[in-house]
């Protein structure tokens, strides 16, 4: 029986490794993508439009851009202010994307390395934040006000956006015939 060189192994290759699988480049630049997108949407909104110093700006009747630092995570939950708190939150969001990453490393669909890309690029965006801002800077506000009642969802960033979007991806493949990769 011939050797086969594990480049050339294909998706028979994608379980047995933990850094890099068929699909591992591919993940990877999404990922490159979406924490680039976030950086960027944020560093635009604080240097060239000042977003720090306005009021709220209205970009349609239902969103508006704001400025926010969550220093929690998700949904403003887990606030911290102290040093080990904040540590604490930084320390779980690289053991996340180690874990998303093994997962992406045994994937062998584009679909799931699509979705574990986004998940990865939006908590790296958001990890980065942490790293030299006050909190993960959230900026976009959906709302919908009537003369009676007043619906504000929390404020979010393209981070945001991205690691909803991957969890989606991955609810969509669990469910199609043939499912997603499991987790590792």
């Amino acid at each position: 029986m011939a050797d086969v060189a594990p480049s050339d192994a294909g998706p028979a290759h994608a379980g047995n490794s933990f850094v890099w699988g068929p699909v591992s480049g591919f993940g990877f630049a999404i990922a490159a993508l979406a924490a680039a997108a976030d950086q960027l949407s944020k560093l635009w909104l604080l240097l060239h439009d000042d977003l720090a110093t306005r009021a709220p700006i209205a970009v349609a009747p239902f969103v508006d851009l704001v400025l926010t630092w969550n220093t929690g995570i998700s949904y403003g939950l887990l606030q911290q202010q102290s040093a080990a708190g904040w540590w604490a939150l930084l320390a779980f969001k690289v053991a996340a994307v180690a874990f998303l990453w093994v997962w992406l490393a045994r994937s062998s669909s584009r679909l799931t390395a699509t979705a574990l890309g986004l998940i990865i690029g939006g908590a790296v965006g958001n990890a980065v934040d942490r790293l030299h801002w006050p909190g993960v800077m959230d900026f976009v506000l959906l709302h919908l006000e009537t003369a009676r009642w007043s619906l504000r969802w929390y404020v979010f960033n393209l981070a945001d956006v991205a690691i909803v979007a991957g969890v989606v991806g991955l609810l969509y493949e669990s469910v199609r015939a043939g499912g997603a990769v499991k987790a590792p």
